[in-house]
């Protein structure tokens, strides 16, 4: 312990029983104890000085001893790592050497390479320097005994690692360093080995031996000699202290200087240095000579220097020490009931202030990126999810960004192999007046090596921190690059927007002249946040595909126009819904009669499914009406065929959707009475209003949705006056998630009464009050207003069950036609009633009806009370009967037959275009007579 450190100690806390006074300004000698207590004590003084001597002595030996092995360790260490260095070296210069490769694949190696081998060996300083082949044999040694043989372990270098090592076994145990040779293609063409054998290596220490086992005897002796002058001199200082003052002393000292880990400062009331561990000194860096010095004179800071002139308790404050950050703890003291002092305590926290700075970054940088991820991608549009990557980039992570697509990907298809060409789709800068290229402009990449190219290529960023030098970019376009220095634009990160391996486009980071250049972890964040913007472009990409098939199947299968027919005037609409199309869906199917049949629906769930599912339930309506069912009866057989589809997917392995639950409401309206015909599953009803305005909600049987199966279905009818207007839609158009059903219906019925009266206002006026710009469900819409059949284009009879009323009742018939102006159709009609009417009679049952309508075309309708269907058949030229119904639909346009709530009705149907009557021997040829 130097005497710097001692003094303070003997000045501030004398120990008990000393024959000094505590207080330094008073010292006078204090009556000594007795004599025997004296002798006692100096007995003990110097066996305790004895024992000290012996103790010093021990430890010394021992010291010297461990000193002296390590010394000897040491130097074999430092022996063999020199061996390997020098080996090393020795190796690889002569397997770098020009022409060793080539040598290796001369004819004969051995020959060129021995000599040069040899003087390589001589000039290192090595023991040997050996060639080998690529097999390991040797081509060249210092002992010609050993040429052609095998070298051993050597495996590694063969497959072209350099290393070295200790060898122990033939010829000789060694330091060796085994390096490859490798030819143009970095193919391994032979070895070379140099090394100092491991007798040699220990010569060097060997000779050294003597030398340092003589210093550590002179040490052992200095140390001896130490100990006992020390033993001596404490024997005077002592003046009679025994062991245990001995010991409180030291502990006072040890508990201040060893117990603690931080740098320890001891100033007085003074204001003076008292004490500093070596901890303090280090980091505050105070001279040799700061004991009993002001801390205003160590040049500790101002602000340091403020807080230990204070002498106020502080805690963990963080202070500036020259180039660290330290954390400052002081309390104030009064020392062993001295003056008042203080013990400051230092603590550095450089390190974990670095730390903690580069965690705040780490952090920003995932809050910045989590940010990115929730603002990236909340649209499935692909040209909006590039401007939200621009959104979020400028300006936290560069000044200007641009994003380009190619022109695939925007229209939603598959990307092209033609990544050289892409469309600007976003660009956004923090200042305005930027030189880049606008959106919509084509950005081609013709150059091979810029950055963007490069970017490409590699399938990563690309990091370009100063532009002015980049000579590639400014080559493929000198005129925009001279703009865009001008403009401040000096640093650049291209990082390729891929998606499942496929490149989408690109993406430019620009930083201008007041930010700094971009750096490798910018690097990082960029390929990030690129990437999750890549899975958004690329799911709102197959989401605009998906969506464009769905919308051109759904249009495709939803009616292209409506037909034509004089019982309704109508109108229509439909909205798919904002997240895609959907399954509702309509129909207008015109009818024998001059009926019309008229369908809404709507099926569960929305996307392709569901319009595969509507076209397949629209195909079975007009399947069944074609059979010219009633309502109930179409709607119970839709039923089946749901039942039936799902009862297949139920047993299929696949990911199909049920079509249970779909709704269907079909309608058949009659012109001729006004008489509307309804039968619905599931669905709502229509409303109707009256001429006048009036809107109601017709209470008409419900029956469960399609699919669900053991119930029958019923139907209701209405008569409609002429000028009513019908309004079938489905539950998109009444119901969302800020209004109720109810609330919905009664908006419904207002806007209806409010409307014109013409079907194509009501639509319009009813998608403007009821939806909104983005409905949440489609919605189909349908508004008929009704027509009546003109009386006068009506005729019918009743007809006896008796054959001989037949001439009668096509004599009327012609009158009829008559004063329709229709002689010309006057033959061929007479025929087809003569015929219905003789299968009425003979194959029927009363009562029997003949009905003529006059529309587009003329209708010709014979019932009767029989359910039994007519059979089209091709009588034989023997047969006496069975050309009547064949002669009917050989005559007439269509025909047809129709059940009724008792019996049916066969009908057949003319243009009025006809100009002329069949001609006989046309008939003849036709009945094969």
């Amino acid at each position: 312990m130097s005497g710097r450190s001692r003094r303070p100690w003997a000045r501030a806390a004398p120990p008990p029983g000393s024959r000094w006074s505590s207080d330094p300004s008073r010292r006078r000698r204090q009556p000594w104890p007795p004599r025997g207590r004296r002798l006692s004590s100096s007995l003990s003084v110097r066996t305790l000085a004895a024992q000290v001597f012996l103790l010093q002595a021990l430890i010394m030996l021992v010291l010297v001893a461990v000193a002296a092995s390590a010394l000897v360790v040491q130097g074999r260490y430092d022996a063999e790592r020199n061996a390997r260095d020098r080996s090393l070296a020795a190796a690889e210069s002569f397997a770098h050497a020009p022409g060793t490769a080539l040598a290796l694949r001369s004819p004969d190696p051995t020959a060129r390479l021995q000599a040069a081998a040899e003087q390589a060996r001589k000039g290192s300083g090595v023991d040997f320097v050996t060639v080998l082949n690529a097999h390991g044999v040797r081509l060249t040694d210092p002992d010609p005994a050993l040429i052609g043989t095998k070298a051993q372990g050597v495996g590694r270098a063969a497959e072209g690692e350099t290393f070295t090592e200790t060898f122990h076994g033939r010829p000789t145990d060694a330091v060796r360093a085994v390096v490859p040779v490798m030819d143009a293609s970095r193919r391994v063409v032979g070895m070379i080995t140099a090394g100092i054998e491991y007798a040699n290596v220990g010569d060097v220490l060997n000779q050294q031996l003597p030398t340092l086992l003589g210093a550590a005897a002179g040490a052992l002796v200095l140390a001896t000699s130490g100990a006992a002058l020390i033993s001596r001199r404490l024997l005077r200082q002592t003046h009679g202290l025994g062991p245990a003052e001995m010991t409180q002393m030291y502990e006072h000292h040890d508990a201040v200087l060893h117990a603690v880990r931080e740098g320890v400062l001891i100033v007085g009331g003074d204001g003076r240095i008292l004490l500093a561990n070596d901890e303090a000194s280090r980091l505050l860096d105070l001279p040799d000579d700061a004991d009993q010095r002001h801390v205003r004179e160590l040049g500790l800071g101002p602000a340091l220097t403020r807080l230990l002139e204070a002498g106020e308790a502080v805690s963990d404050e963080i202070i500036p020490a020259g180039d660290r950050l330290l954390a400052v703890n002081i309390r104030p003291t009064a020392p062993y009931g001295g003056g008042q002092g203080l013990v400051a305590t230092f603590r550095d926290t450089t390190d974990l202030r670095a730390l903690t700075g580069q965690a705040e970054l780490a952090r920003g940088r995932l809050s910045f990126l989590y940010e990115a991820g929730m603002r990236i991608g909340t649209t499935l549009d692909v040209r909006r999810t590039a401007e939200e990557l621009t959104e979020v980039a400028v300006p936290r992570l560069a000044d200007i960004v641009t994003v380009e697509i190619l022109d695939s990907v925007l229209r939603g298809e598959e990307p092209s192999s033609a990544v050289h060409e892409m469309r600007r789709t976003a660009l956004r800068a923090s200042q305005p007046g930027h030189p880049l290229q606008p959106v919509g402009d084509v950005i081609r990449f013709v150059m091979a090596d810029t950055p963007m190219v490069a970017a490409l290529r590699r399938g990563r960023a690309v990091l370009v921190p100063d532009l002015a030098a980049a000579r590639d970019w400014r080559a493929q376009d000198p005129e925009g690059a001279r703009r865009a220095l001008e403009h401040g634009i000096h640093s650049l990160i291209t990082v390729p927007l891929r998606a499942r391996g496929v490149v989408l486009g690109m993406v430019n980071f620009w930083r201008g002249a007041d930010a700094p250049p971009f750096d490798e972890e910018d690097v990082a964040v960029t390929e990030e946040l690129v990437a999750r913007a890549a899975v958004a472009i690329d799911n709102a990409r197959r989401y605009s595909r998906e969506h464009a098939m769905a919308m051109t199947l759904q249009r495709n299968l939803l009616p292209l126009g409506l037909p034509d027919q004089d019982a309704l005037e109508i109108a229509s609409r439909y909205l798919p819904a904002q997240s895609g199309v959907g399954g509702d869906w309509f129909d207008v199917i015109p009818l024998p009669g001059f009926r019309v049949a008229l369908v809404v629906g709507d099926i569960v769930g929305h996307g392709l499914q569901a319009a595969v599912t509507m076209g397949r339930l629209r195909t079975a309506v007009l399947n069944f009406s074609s059979l010219d069912l009633a309502p109930d009866e179409l709607l119970g057989h839709l039923d089946e065929m749901v039942t039936r589809l799902d009862s297949q997917t139920a047993t299929a392995d696949d990911d199909r959707e049920p079509l249970t639950g779909a709704t269907c409401l079909y309608a058949i309206y009659d012109p001729v009475g006004g008489r509307c015909t309804f039968s619905r599953a599931g669905h709502l009803a229509p409303a109707v209003a009256d001429p006048q305005g009036r809107v109601t909600f017709p209470d008409l049987p419900l029956s469960p949705p399609l699919g669900v199966g053991g119930h029958p279905f019923e139907a209701g009818e209405l008569d409609l006056p002429e000028g009513s207007r019908l309004v079938l839609f489905t539950d998109g158009l009444v119901e969302d998630r800020g209004r109720d059903i109810d609330e919905g219906l009664e908006t419904l019925s207002v806007t209806i009464a409010r409307a014109d009266p013409a079907p194509e206002e009501t639509c319009r006026a009813l998608v403007e009050t009821m939806l909104p710009e983005h409905p949440v469900d489609d919605v189909a819409l349908l508004v008929a207003r009704t027509r009546r059949l003109d009386p006068s284009c009506a005729a019918s009879w009743e007809v006896p069950f008796d054959v001989t009323a037949v001439p009668r009742v096509r004599n009327e018939v012609s009158r009829k036609l008559a004063e329709w102006h229709l002689e010309e159709s006057a033959f061929t009609t007479e025929l087809i009633l003569s015929e219905l009417l003789t299968n009425a009679i003979r194959y029927g049952a009363p009562p029997i009806c003949v009905r003529l309508l006059l529309g587009r075309t003329l209708v010709c309708e014979v019932s009767d009370g029989s359910n039994t269907s007519p059979r089209l058949r091709h009588a034989a030229t023997t047969d006496e009967g069975g050309r009547g119904l064949f002669l009917v639909s050989q005559f007439a346009d269509i025909w047809g037959t129709r059940y009724a709530a008792r019996g049916k009705v066969i009908w057949a149907e003319q243009k009025l275009d006809r100009t002329a009557a069949p001609d006989a021997s046309a008939m003849f040829d036709v009945l094969d007579l």
